[in-house]
């Protein structure tokens, strides 16, 4: 039996296209997944669990495994650290399971230069007027925001090339089915299982 190891795939796309939301649908369909659990020094809220919710560090921890390079990507927010520890994902794929990492633009171009075998998704509006409009029914942007956004979401359309696949989210469902299809077909690839083959034969042939 071959023994594979699993894919780490990165799905990103700009602030509104959806990201949160087609997440959520595919875990509800695809429960053999591992969800990337990021790291942070903000104070632990009530009912949050250490190593479910986050890995919480203090700035001190954070910024030693910033120096020491064992995070595939972080930023700071208001004081605050986050990040994707790499420990835990390389953990997770040496186990066999697959890891999906939800992450903004700028995140996953950090990720790609510290783990550049992943498979990154980029998810697509179906246009910028839809992406305004999803912005702006939030009801939690001023116009100014909404406009910086908007200008932001077309230089992350620019980064599109960066990317392995894209998916145009029009559709909750349909995006989350073409995410799974791109999932399988990655299992497939020749070169992913062409080692474990090669070993396989020369066991058969020793």
């Amino acid at each position: 039996m071959i023994e594979e190891k699993g894919i780490l795939f990165i799905l990103s796309g700009p602030s509104g296209v959806g990201k949160g939301t087609v997440r959520k649908e595919l875990f509800e369909q695809k429960t053999d997944l591992k969800y990337s659990i990021s790291m942070t020094t903000r104070e632990k809220r009530p009912g949050e669990i250490d190593g479910v919710d986050y890995f919480y560090k203090t700035n001190e921890e954070f910024e030693q495994l910033i120096a020491e390079e064992k995070l595939l990507e972080y930023a700071k927010f208001v004081n605050n650290y986050y990040g994707t520890p790499k420990e835990y994902v390389e953990k997770t794929l040496e186990e066999g399971y697959d890891v999906f990492l939800e992450i903004e633009v700028q995140g996953a171009m950090q990720v790609k230069q510290n783990f550049p075998e992943g498979v990154f998704i980029f998810l697509f509006p179906p246009s910028l007027e839809e992406l305004k409009n999803r912005i702006v029914n939030r009801g939690t942007e001023t116009e100014d925001l909404i406009l910086n956004r908007l200008k932001e979401a077309r230089n992350e359309i620019e980064m599109m090339d960066a990317y392995d696949y894209v998916v145009v989210n029009d559709d909750v469902e349909k995006a989350v089915g073409k995410i799974q299809s791109i999932i399988q077909s990655e299992h497939c690839k020749r070169e992913r299982i062409a080692t474990q083959y090669k070993k396989l034969l020369e066991d058969e042939l020793s």
